[in-house]
């Protein structure tokens, strides 16, 4: 199959080109191309590029931000034809994700979940200001197998304690994991709450997550 459309749909992710993005996917449901490919092999290495540039600092928030936009718009077209053509992305585990109660910082969180679903994980975002008890009901609800939480103050970083005692408590432990993430977390505040790992940057994040699954080698931080 000719790779120029993959190339096209990557580009428009790097680009953070939201019209393009949405144009390629819907020009790839015509051609007949198979919509998990044109995200496995087209949309998601350019927001994994955008990913690991933003890691490394080559680019920037509002890059990552423009990124996951396009890949929205990409399979928002996509979705209807893979409900027509019953098919499903294979799923690498269930994310639940929330920032702590008392913190109501989203970006971050945002762009790590849109990573995580980009990459093959079924994502469960609880949003902002999220008490370490629903943290437990909906990984209870959704059979979850990671909790990531993210704390980006240093007055709410307590919180990330509060929820993985409470994973504890409630008896999901060591099945389910604990990540977690934000401006003030370390790798030994993470080591000291009893977390199974953080990462500083969202494209760290899934190699964590992956990591955690099985699937994928250590964290990078």
């Amino acid at each position: 199959m000719d790779p120029r459309p993959f190339q096209a749909m990557r580009q428009a992710i790097i680009d953070g080109d939201e019209d393009a993005a949405r144009a390629l996917a819907a020009g790839s449901v015509e051609a007949g191309i198979d919509p998990l490919r044109a995200i496995d092999d087209g949309f998601v290495p350019g927001l994994r590029h955008v990913g690991e540039r933003f890691g490394t600092g080559e680019m920037y928030l509002p890059d990552m931000m423009l990124a996951a936009r396009a890949m929205k718009a990409a399979v928002a077209v996509l979705e209807p034809e893979m409900n027509r053509r019953a098919v499903h992305r294979a799923i690498l585990g269930r994310v639940v994700l929330g920032t702590v109660k008392g913190d109501i910082h989203e970006i971050g969180k945002n762009l790590v979940g849109m990573m995580l679903s980009a990459s093959g994980f079924e994502v469960h975002d609880l949003g902002i200001d999220v008490p370490f008890e629903t943290f437990v009901q909906r990984a209870r609800d959704v059979d979850a197998d990671i909790v990531g939480v993210s704390a980006l103050l240093t007055t709410t970083m307590t919180g990330q304690r509060a929820v993985v005692a409470a994973v504890e408590a409630a008896g999901l432990r060591p099945r389910v994991k604990v990540m977690v993430g934000g401006a003030p977390v370390t790798r030994e505040w993470a080591a000291e709450i009893g977390a199974d790992g953080h990462s500083d940057d969202a494209a760290g994040a899934v190699v964590l997550a992956k990591r955690l699954m099985g699937a994928g080698p250590g964290d990078r931080t």
